[in-house]
């Protein structure tokens, strides 16, 4: 669920009252403030999720609201009702079509189609490069100025896009509070970008870099046990005759990150054999002693899109469709590597 805070995630609690056959209707899933049972074993956090709501996002309004209720360090007692935090999400249904909205991807793609549960169990974080006071790297293209968390956002709001719409839960570790998903050619750069939960971007890059990092370990140990990717976004800067094709890293002592980031690799190599047969691949897979890759505990893929100096890795990024089918091919080598490790 998404809310105006920008969390995105994928455990819904739909209820649908009627079938329309090819008819269009919108219903609320939440009433305002119910009361729940908690059962044995409950902590606020399963509770939460049991009934569709983000723990990240709701953990504290709901110890607020039932702090009179709550036993030694906010535990939770069987038998008792505790207030359900207020939430109320649109699910459109259309000749058995279910769609949640996501405000997140802006207003043109907020309404998203929920197609399947092939990803059920996944959990993601993503980490669109830079951000803030950083916009990373810069390029030119005639007279627009190109930045690098511009378009490493929009591929990754892209790819979010893609893999709720097959069940997975995903969190967006940089998000934009505007910035939807955009099809223009020259995205407009600004420094509004926060990070997960909702904490201004610092200028000292390595305080940028711990800042998402404990963003992504805080949330982890909520999912122990469950399939965990942690993806980070970026577009490289070479020099201007330098074209490159989109290359991985991971950690030098994960062998799981490795095999994911191969996965990865692997599909886009069969996607330019079938769309440009002839053409050849040269993307590559490494370990890189990265701070986000080293230091996040689910397993890391630090993902590299193209050179933005380079005419032609430029066209990669300012036309809409291609980013697009860079999202789309990573998220087809993700089910790969879920499929893979689940």
């Amino acid at each position: 669920m998404i809310e105006s805070n920008l969390h995105i995630k994928l455990y819904y609690n739909i209820i649908l009252t009627f079938f329309l056959i090819g008819m269009f209707s919108v219903i609320g899933t939440q009433a305002q403030n119910i009361e729940v049972v908690a059962e044995k074993g409950d902590g606020i956090y399963r509770l939460l999720t049991r009934n569709g709501l983000s723990a990240a996002e709701y953990m504290d309004t709901f110890i607020q609201m039932n702090k009179e209720r709550l036993g030694k360090e906010n535990s939770l007692y069987a038998g008792r009702k505790y207030r359900l935090p207020g939430k109320t999400e649109e699910i459109a249904v259309s000749s058995g079509t279910r769609m949640v909205r996501h405000e997140i991807f802006g207003k043109e793609f907020e309404n998203v189609n929920l197609i399947d549960d092939k990803l059920k169990g996944a959990v993601y974080y993503l980490v669109a490069g830079h951000g803030g006071p950083d916009p990373g790297a810069v390029g030119r293209y005639n007279n627009w100025q190109l930045c690098e968390d511009e378009y490493a956002y929009d591929v990754t709001l892209r790819l979010a896009r893609n893999l709720i719409q097959h069940g997975a839960l995903v969190y967006m570790i940089t998000r934009d509070p505007n910035d939807g998903i955009r099809n223009d050619s020259y995205l407009k750069a600004d420094k509004d970008e926060i990070c997960y939960p909702d904490s201004r971007i610092p200028i000292n890059q390595l305080r940028r870099l711990k800042q998402r990092t404990e963003a992504v370990n805080q949330i982890y140990s909520n999912h122990r046990g469950s399939f965990q990717r942690m993806i980070a976004l970026h577009v490289d800067s070479r020099s201007h005759g330098e074209n490159i094709d989109v290359f991985f890293y991971h950690d030098r002592q994960s062998k799981t990150g490795r095999k994911a980031a191969i996965t990865l690799k692997n599909k886009f190599q069969q996607k330019y054999d079938l769309h440009q047969p002839g053409r050849g691949y040269s993307g590559t897979v490494s370990d890189r002693n990265l701070y986000v890759v080293r230091n996040s505990y689910p397993v890391a893929v630090y993902i590299e899109l193209g050179n933005i100096n380079h005419r032609r890795d430029q066209q990669r990024f300012i036309i809409s469709s291609n980013r697009q089918a860079l999202a789309n091919w990573l998220f087809e080598g993700m089910v790969d590597d879920f499929k893979e490790n689940k």
